[in-house]
C-alpha cells in the first residue's frame, strides 16, 4: 500500500483529503504543521507527500528543503492562488509538481499517479528515454522524434534529456540553468529562451503551437507526458 504524508494545518481540508485518499487505498499520515511533517517523515519515510506551503511551526518551503537534503521522495505543494512567486520558490526548494486551492479530488489523484509512476520507472542514466515520440540514446548521443533522426550540439541535447527525465513536471528557468549552465553561470537567461525555441522548431510539428515543449507562464517549461 501507497504511504502518503499528508500536511495541512485546515482540519478540514486534512480529514476532507484523508478520508478520500484513504478510501483510493493510500495509508494516509496527516499532520498539521512542519515540525510534526519532519518528524512523521524521520520515523517512517513516505512514498509520497502531500504539502501545504503556508503551515505552522516550519514553513512547507523548508520542510521541503530540509527533506530533499536526505531524500528524493516526491512532493506535490498544495497552494492557495496567492501568486506566482510562491510557487517558484516551492519548486526550486525540490517541489515536484504543484496544485493550487480549491482543486478537483480526480485532478489531485492523476497527479498522485503520475508522480507515483515516473519515480517507479526512473532508469540509470545509461537507459534510452521515450516521451512523447521522442526517443533518446544518452550513451550514444542518438536522438530521434516519430522516428526522424535528429542532430543536436551537446547544450540543446543536455536541455532535452533534463526535460524528458523529468517529463510532465514544471522546471523553473532557474533549476533549468542551474542543471545544464551550471549554478555558477551569471549570463542572459535569455539564452535559455534561444535553446528552447531552437528545440521547438525540431521537435514540433508546429513551433508556434507547441504540444511537447510548453511554457508554464511565469514558471519555466515542461515536456508534457
Amino acid at each position: 500500500m501507497t504511504q502518503l504524508l499528508l500536511v495541512d494545518d485546515s482540519d478540514e481540508l486534512r480529514d476532507t483529503l484523508a478520508y478520500l485518499l484513504r478510501r483510493e487505498g493510500y495509508d494516509v499520515r496527516a499532520v498539521a504543521d512542519g515540525a510534526a511533517a519532519l518528524s512523521e517523515f524521520s520515523l517512517r519515510p513516505p512514498d509520497i507527500i502531500l504539502l501545504d506551503l503556508m503551515i505552522p511551526e516550519v514553513t512547507g518551503i523548508e520542510v521541503c528543503r530540509q527533506i530533499r537534503l536526505t531524500s528524493d521522495v516526491p512532493i506535490i505543494m498544495l497552494t492557495a492562488q496567492v501568486g506566482e512567486a510562491n510557487v517558484v520558490v516551492g519548486l526550486e526548494s525540490g517541489a515536484d509538481d504543484y496544485i493550487t486551492k480549491p482543486f478537483s479530488i480526480p485532478e489531485l489523484l492523476a497527479r498522485l499517479r503520475s508522480l507515483l509512476r515516473r519515480q517507479r520507472a526512473d532508469e540509470p542514466a545509461e537507459a534510452t528515454l521515450r516521451v512523447q515520440g521522442l526517443v533518446m540514446d544518452v550513451q550514444r548521443h542518438r536522438v530521434s522524434v516519430d522516428g526522424r533522426k535528429l542532430d543536436l550540439p551537446l547544450r540543446e541535447f543536455d536541455l532535452l534529456e533534463l526535460l524528458m527525465r523529468h517529463a510532465g513536471r514544471v522546471l523553473t528557468r532557474r533549476q533549468i540553468i542551474d542543471t545544464v549552465w551550471g549554478a555558477d553561470y551569471f549570463g542572459d537567461t535569455k539564452t535559455l529562451d534561444v535553446h528552447i525555441r531552437r528545440l521547438r522548431a525540431k521537435i514540433e510539428d508546429n513551433p508556434n503551437r507547441p504540444t511537447r515543449l510548453t511554457t508554464v507562464r511565469g514558471l519555466g517549461y515542461r515536456l508534457e507526458e
